[in-house]
């Protein structure tokens, strides 16, 4: 092979190992394979988690449906919303809620290098921890896709990588609650882990509308079925901080 076409394959290889988490994204594979990757925890509980808050807007509609409902659940925030609202931030944990990293900014973390990577996840999970007086768990990658990177980010960072087993495509413009709950319960089971979100930043305008009309539809299909729906940190996902989901270590340090 000549140097063009050794560059190329060193290349590739580079891209592979940098890229190679981001399959834990699709949601068949990791349901099967990273149980606890994808959120799959004790049975009698589903986890609530809301994603890229908080937005003043939106937010506090949610907190009182799930006052309401009550329902406490995982709020994965953004780092630049907290940083536009750290009281909002307060509000959450103040109602007894958990929160959780969802990195600085909504970006695919494929097209960032590792200390970008490293940059947005650290400065978000100290934000929040600024902000709110509790320090994050949990780390959740935008879109699921979790890189190498994000994977080693985790580990120095001290939070612990998980994803969903269920999505109700809430951001799609105009979504029903109704809708959205028949796509959640398509996936859903007992021990799983529900994603929507509380703010439309990275998606249609009042996107969020479908999703706050869900909560009380979701929280009757748990109710009628005996199921806790809660945060998280009641989910029995059993991993010690900075420790990846079911032993999955990711690629060592010796294999960027």
């Amino acid at each position: 092979m000549n140097r063009a076409g050794l560059g190329a394959a060193a290349l590739a290889g580079a891209l592979a190992v940098h890229a190679g988490p981001a399959l834990s994204a699709i949601l068949p594979l990791r349901r099967r394979f990273l149980p606890g990757l994808a959120g799959v925890g004790r049975p009698g509980h589903v986890a609530l988690t809301l994603d890229d808050g908080p937005d003043r807007d939106s937010t506090p509609w949610f907190l009182r449906t799930l006052a309401d409902t009550r329902v406490r659940a995982t709020f994965f925030l953004l780092g630049v919303m907290v940083d536009r609202d750290p009281g909002l931030g307060r509000e959450i944990v103040a109602a007894g809620h958990e929160v959780a990293v969802h990195g600085w900014r909504h970006r695919n973390l494929l097209r960032c290098p590792p200390r970008v990577t490293y940059a947005d996840i650290g400065r978000a999970r100290d934000r929040i921890a600024a902000a709110t007086g509790t320090t994050p768990r949990w780390y959740r990658p935008p879109y699921g896709v979790l890189t190498t990177a994000a994977v080693l980010a985790c580990r120095r960072l001290e939070l612990t990588p998980v994803l969903w087993t269920a999505w109700g495509r809430d951001w799609v413009s105009g979504a029903e609650p109704e809708w959205i709950q028949r796509n959640l319960t398509r996936t859903l089971a007992d021990g799983g882990t529900v994603l929507l979100h509380d703010s439309d930043c990275a998606s249609s305008p009042r996107a969020w509308q479908g999703a706050l009309g869900t909560l009380p539809l979701l929280a009757r299909w748990a109710g009628r079925r005996g199921i806790t729906l809660g945060p998280l940190a009641e989910h029995g996902l059993g991993t010690p901080r900075g420790d990846d989901p079911d032993g999955w270590r990711g690629p060592t340090r010796n294999n960027r």
